[in-house]
């Protein structure tokens, strides 16, 4: 997506504009020079781009990358530190001017949009689709921003953060403004609200999912991780409202924009809670969640509630929660009931949340995201209630986040399976052996599962493929449409639902006995032994 940094028909600002902004001394660059973006990146900034030199964690600084800004034509950096080589306007935090910086810039695109914003812990990347899709149906020219893909009138294209940093996600904006969409769908994720990326943006709607243990790395604890989500509720942010009350922290959070009488609040629960908007009457199957939508009247004047029966193709019980929300967002905004309504309905699925995959097996497995306790405890109350036999899932914990996720993780997984294999998730800079072994120790915990180890991802892929009969579920948890591993200093494409499909193909076979390290593993589960490469005589 590309956008002017300034709306159609107006200048675009000068360097000098940006100094006096800033508030920031500008020295003997050139005042009149005028401004044709904003990038964090030092690899895409382009002749008369402003370069944002973020300070980055272990030590690491972007003002490290000069000599790659100033040989793309970069105009001037923003920084807390000189950048050798270019003009370097100096700012106390420059993460902290980001947003607001990029949203002047690109004349404050998202007061044209209606933008509502999607914050919690699970359920974040459904709920925004959700959200899209019902936007669609009801005839608004609708944009998408989630951690799967960034979608407009033009096509998509795969998102690379939850959020995007700060000038990417006002260039964003500005492209959806510029191509006349009304109506924007964003997944705001915690680190977003804490690293500042979302500052300047302006929302019609903010909608809280719940909370749960996770990101505890960045956040330190619970009620810090409440704080950073609890921003995007400010006044000077959001217009409205709209939280679930199934858990403690959206209750307090509840209580807390109440009390402070600034934002209207819209609640919402799934779980027999007293709140607005609720679903009752929850129905999950094999081909997609049921339940009744309850609410205000959505027309002038109607005089009565809204009582309809809502059918998502989406699975598992959990996704009654994320439609819940997007509707009481939509319909609390204005949209369209039965629009809105047919819009969740038709959503065929969001990728690598329950995705069900097909090799010709003779038993269900899918590709699910869950990648704290609470998550793969939804996912997999849901394949269980689904099953006449065993279910086998795949988990791991992938490295550069919270390791106190693992053991829970790791016990939810044990508490709820039947076949539990621990593999590798992406180690990032971690151990990889360390992080399976905290995984391994918490299945094992819950004394339910048969755990097994296979370190390689599509081994272990290949050992649950394998261990799969009639009336079993294969669940691999973690990654969802993630497309890249990381381990080190190395990236490798791996996606979990090609390599399934793989290894599910292969495991239909009829194969003659081979002779692979990880065949005692795939014999204790009741698996045949996987095959062996035919070589010429």
């Amino acid at each position: 997506m590309t956008s002017s940094p300034a709306p159609p028909g107006h200048p675009r600002p000068t360097l000098g504009d940006l100094a006096t902004r800033l508030g920031a001394h500008l020295g003997d660059a050139p005042a009149a020079a005028r401004v044709t973006g904003l990038h964090h990146d030092s690899r895409v900034v382009g002749p008369g781009d402003v370069w944002l030199a973020l300070p980055g964690g272990g030590g690491r600084h972007g003002a490290d990358h000069s000599r790659v800004a100033v040989a793309r034509g970069a105009l001037a950096a923003v920084s807390d530190r000189a950048c050798p080589g270019l003009p370097t306007l100096l700012v106390p935090d420059p993460r902290r001017v980001a947003g607001v910086l990029a949203d002047w810039l690109h004349g404050h695109p998202s007061a044209d949009l209606g933008v509502v914003g999607v914050t919690g812990t699970n359920g974040k990347t459904s709920t925004t689709h959700l959200l899209e899709a019902g936007m669609a149906a009801a005839g608004a020219s609708s944009g998408l921003l989630s951690g799967l893909v960034a979608r407009g009138p033009w096509g998509e294209r795969p998102a690379t953060l939850t959020t995007p940093e700060a000038a990417d996600l006002q260039r964003d904006l500005g492209a959806l403004r510029d191509a006349g969409v009304e109506r924007v769908a964003l997944e705001v994720s915690s680190h977003a609200l804490a690293l500042h990326r979302v500052d300047g943006t302006r929302f019609r709607a903010a909608v809280f999912t719940g909370l749960a243990p996770d990101h505890l790395d960045l956040h330190g604890d619970m009620e810090s991780y409440l704080e950073a989500k609890a921003r995007l509720f400010a006044p000077e942010r959001s217009q409205l409202a709209v939280v679930s009350l199934d858990d403690e922290w959206g209750r307090r959070l509840a209580r807390r924009v109440t009390d402070a009488g600034q934002v209207p609040l819209v609640t919402t629960s799934a779980r027999g809670r007293r709140a607005d908007w609720t679903a009752v009457d929850v129905r999950a199957s094999t081909s997609g969640t049921r339940f009744r939508l309850r609410g205000p009247g959505t027309g002038a004047g109607t005089g009565t509630g809204t009582d309809r029966a809502v059918g998502l193709r989406l699975l598992g019980e959990h996704q009654a929660d994320n439609a819940l929300s997007a509707l009481a967002a939509l319909l609390s905004t204005g949209t369209d009931a039965d629009a809105a309504v047919r819009g969740v309905e038709g959503l065929a699925g969001v990728p690598g949340r329950l995705e069900p995959v097909d090799g010709g097996q003779p038993f269900r497995a899918l590709v699910d995201f869950a990648h704290n306790a609470h998550g793969v405890e939804r996912a997999l109350r849901h394949l269980r209630s689904t099953t006449s036999g065993r279910l086998i899932v795949v988990t791991g914990q992938r490295g550069g986040r919270d390791p106190g996720k693992a053991v829970p993780l790791g016990r939810a997984a044990g508490g709820l399976a039947d076949v539990v294999v621990v593999t590798d998730e992406g180690a990032h800079d971690d151990d990889p052996a360390r992080l399976r072994a905290l995984v391994v120790r918490g299945a094992r915990d819950a004394g339910r599962a048969e755990v097994v180890e296979v370190a390689d991802r599509a081994e272990a892929l290949s050992t649950a493929a394998g261990a799969g009969r009639p009336g079993d579920v294969l669940v691999v948890l973690g990654r969802g449409a993630d497309g890249t591993m990381t381990s080190g200093a190395s990236s490798t494409a791996f996606d979990d639902r090609v390599e399934l499909r793989r290894a599910l193909q292969q495991a239909t076979e009829d194969r003659p006995r081979p002779r692979r390290r990880h065949d005692r593993e795939r014999a204790r589960l009741g698996a045949p032994p996987a095959p062996r490469p035919c070589t010429a005589a």
